[in-house]
């Protein structure tokens, strides 16, 4: 993905990464971790606003800091870095809302011909995953590298 994208922190478990969106209201810390499940190789994708007292991902806040694409790519920078250590490894992902899940379809459709080059993506519907197709109604999403 080709687009201008903020600069990426990474923690020391190389399971998280931090950023600082930059807009109207400020900067405003970005975070987003990369956590193990019950099933193997698969890894869940949370991300949200860094809460400033907890250091938490607060995935229901809305920030609108007109930056939406820059993080949009922030976000598959790290997912290309996590990957880059974890070839192996499925990251789902799915919106805190149905309006987010909504979102992030939005932005895998505008951006499908860039990563689908260095990834298969699928998307489920009801209990079926199939690979991603633009104008499909998803409920979350699965990722993995090729």
């Amino acid at each position: 993905m080709n687009q201008p994208q903020y600069t990426l922190k990474a923690g020391e478990s190389l399971r998280t990464y931090e950023f600082l969106s930059e807009g109207p209201k400020g900067e405003i810390v970005k975070k987003i971790q990369f956590t193990a499940t019950n099933q193997p190789e698969v890894y869940n994708l949370a991300f949200g606003d860094r809460n400033p007292i907890t250091g938490k991902i607060d995935d229901k806040v809305i920030s609108n800091n007109g930056d939406s694409e820059m993080v949009l790519a922030t976000v598959v920078a790290a997912l290309y870095a996590f990957t880059d250590i974890h070839p192996e490894a499925w990251v789902y992902a799915t919106g805190s809302t149905k309006s987010r899940t909504r979102l992030y379809r939005m932005g895998i459709a505008k951006y499908l011909e860039d990563v689908k080059a260095d990834f298969r993506i699928y998307g489920q519907v009801g209990k079926a995953w199939k690979p991603f197709e633009k104008g499909v109604e998803y409920n979350s999403f699965l990722v993995r590298r090729k």
